[in-house]
């Protein structure tokens, strides 16, 4: 079945907008929304049969995927996460919501997709109101991965109608919350309480240290 193209004001979601996506999320669907930083595959962290498709569609074994969760907000994050300390809470705070994925220690409760369990997770928390939504009207996080463009010069598509087309026989729902940027979010290692920079993008975690 082809999927869906959703559009939705970027800055104020309609509620009953949110509520359609998330009955897709909720049926084990995948869906492509719009983030602070590039466009997202998602699905509902605790559909295993979910994660395997998302994974199928990009092209990795879900044992070797290296997902992010998109939470709402910092209470989820001590669910999924070990070793936040209190010095490693304070930058949280000050550096979310953001363009950032920060990566911790995976804690007992992180999902296990193949049947594996990770050793690490990678956390976000978009400034975005159509992702912050949907979380939030899931009640629990997305688990997401970058929609890469097959372009070098572009890697990452912006124009939702272009990823419509692309992935309209691939997914259940495209979100069009208008044109995404095309710089990834700055993923920073905590799992040291050092905020190693594993790869730069969008934000620069020196103003927050």
């Amino acid at each position: 079945m082809a999927a869906t193209l959703l559009r939705i004001h970027p800055e104020n979601p309609p509620q009953n907008r949110l509520l359609q996506a998330v009955e897709v999320l909720r049926k084990g669907g995948v869906i492509i929304y719009p983030t602070d930083t590039i466009y997202g595959l998602g699905c509902d962290i605790h559909n295993a049969k979910a994660v395997e498709k998302l994974c199928r569609i990009k092209g990795i074994h879900p044992d070797k995927a290296n997902l992010s969760f998109i939470c709402s907000d910092l209470s989820h994050i001590t669910d999924y996460a070990n070793g936040i300390t209190t010095p490693v809470y304070k930058v949280l705070k000050k550096a979310l919501p953001g363009p950032f994925t920060f990566i911790f220690e995976a804690s007992p409760k992180a999902p296990k997709y193949g049947g594996v369990k990770r050793k690490t997770v990678g956390i976000r928390v978009p400034d975005h109101s159509i992702c912050l939504g949907l979380v939030r009207e899931l009640g629990n996080p997305i688990v997401s991965t970058s929609v890469r463009d097959d372009d070098e010069l572009l890697e990452y598509t912006t124009d939702p109608d272009l990823i419509f087309e692309k992935y309209r026989s691939l997914v259940d729902l495209v979100i069009d919350g208008g044109y995404g940027n095309n710089i990834a979010s700055t993923v920073v290692d905590c799992t040291n309480e050092d905020f190693d920079i594993v790869r730069q993008g969008a934000g620069d975690i020196e103003q927050y240290l």
